[in-house]
């Protein structure tokens, strides 16, 4: 499953490196770029296209809208889970000290 993502993440910092260096050419853009310029745009497509391949192969895939909220709030998505996993452990005890009143 991990070689799943590791592809995608490889595929989408190749992505953003091309969108950066495309930035770069058109802040100043040189008719003598334009070649270059149509080659970074062909990078591009080619990009998207192997994202959208690797779409395919993670479609079962769910992620929690929360960490959605939490990397809109430009927070850590790891913090969800560090969080939650916090939050199971509260209640676990919480749990734990019931059955364990219960039993007395």
């Amino acid at each position: 499953m991990a070689e799943k993502f590791d592809h995608l993440e490889e595929h989408l910092e190749k992505f953003v490196e091309n969108i950066r260096q495309l930035g770069i050419i058109v802040s100043d853009f040189q008719p003598s770029s334009q070649a270059g310029l149509n080659q970074k745009l062909n990078f591009i497509v080619t990009g998207l296209q192997d994202i959208d391949k690797c779409r395919q192969q993670l479609h079962d895939i769910t992620v929690p809208l929360e960490v959605f909220e939490y990397i809109d709030q430009g927070r850590n998505p790891q913090l969800y889970t560090k969080e939650c996993l916090e939050r199971a452990l509260a209640k676990n005890e919480q749990v734990k000290g019931k059955i364990d009143t219960m039993k007395r």
